[in-house]
């Protein structure tokens, strides 16, 4: 015999309301919150679009996540939800509808059509933008519905050069509240002086992230020699500071040590980037700069030697808040390492 454990009377009576035929919907302003989620999901892959409806106008709570289901290939269900708002907002109620993941271009095209039209009335935001692999055409359009000003955090992985980067960034620069920006794999050509007007254009954007805490550059190569024009650019300390798999200069680490804005640094990764050729008091300065608030550093695959180990680890030793330090893919000597232990 099975030894599963039989449905509870709650959720019998739950689906028995949502399969009648003739519900009466005034019953689900009686059905208990817990159940709202289940029973949303039940009905959205059912395409029981009238039972979707009257879901949406009795919804118990603050917000209605739609992230998880925009990927389904028919856009009914969707479109259900999107009349029932409809609804609440021809009754003067707020909404926000949160968008957390690249969408279908059916539901995008849907959704930015829905928006468009009701521009005095909707407010389109989501806190956390991600972009992997989209058309920058589709990214325009995107953007120019959404409030940016409710962004936090940006993660962009996309192969994008200089220009394209450009393009983006005066919707960076609009996102007044973001907190987190992950940019990997921007390129520039081997022309790199003549692309220097759009990387102005880019770092000065960084001046109007008056919010910024955690900046993350994946394979930046447009930062070589120029680190110190998004430094001037930055407008408060950042928690937490990654430049990473990319060749940086000894005088952009020179002026990243001099810069004030890594003064609070409670994370700092600078793994891939070859220091083998920096003068070694070079690593111990920079260390000096963030000893007292540091507690995660990685300097994994930077060439560093014996010489400049040994030149920072008086430094180190005076981290006293580091929980995770990483030195693997550096050739250095048993002795170094019986030093650093």
């Amino acid at each position: 015999m099975s030894a599963q454990t039989p449905p509870r009377l709650l959720d019998l009576v739950g689906r028995c309301l949502l399969r009648a035929d003739g519900l009466d919907f005034s019953a689900l302003e009686s059905l208990p919150m817990e159940l709202f989620p289940p029973f949303f999901l039940e009905a959205f892959g059912g395409y029981q679009t009238k039972t979707l409806k009257a879901m949406v106008q009795t919804w118990p709570f603050v917000r209605l996540p739609l992230g998880a289901l925009i990927d389904l290939p028919h856009v009914g269900p969707l479109q259900a939800v999107l009349e029932a708002l409809d609804v609440l907002l021809a009754q003067k109620v707020f909404l926000d509808l949160c968008l957390k993941k690249r969408a279908l271009d059916n539901f995008l095209t849907y959704l930015l059509r829905w928006v468009e039209q009701r521009k005095s009335s909707i407010h389109l935001c989501c806190k956390k933008l991600e972009i992997v692999s989209m058309p920058m055409d589709n990214i325009v359009k995107v953007l120019s519905m959404v409030q940016l000003d409710c962004i936090q955090e940006v993660q962009v992985s996309c192969t994008w050069n200089l220009p394209t980067l450009a393009t983006f960034a005066p919707f960076l620069g609009e996102m007044s509240h973001l907190q987190r920006l992950r940019l990997s794999h921007a390129h520039v050509s081997a022309f790199k002086k003549q692309e220097h007007d759009h990387l102005v254009h880019v770092t000065s954007q960084f001046r109007r992230l008056g919010h910024l805490r955690d900046l993350h550059l994946e394979s930046p190569s447009f930062l070589e020699g120029c680190l110190d024009q998004m430094l001037r650019c930055l407008k408060s300390p950042l928690d937490s500071l990654s430049i990473t798999k990319c060749g940086l200069t000894e005088s952009d680490l020179t002026l990243l040590c001099q810069s004030p804005d890594i003064s609070q640094l409670k994370s700092l990764d600078l793994s891939g980037v070859t220091m083998t050729d920096f003068r070694p008091e070079l690593l111990q300065v920079l260390l000096e700069k963030v000893a007292a608030t540091m507690q995660e550093l990685d300097f994994d695959v930077c060439g560093i030697t014996d010489s400049q180990l040994e030149a920072f680890l008086p430094a180190l030793s005076r981290c006293s808040q580091l929980r995770s330090f990483s030195l693997c893919g550096n050739v250095l000597s048993t002795a170094g390492m019986e030093k650093l232990l």
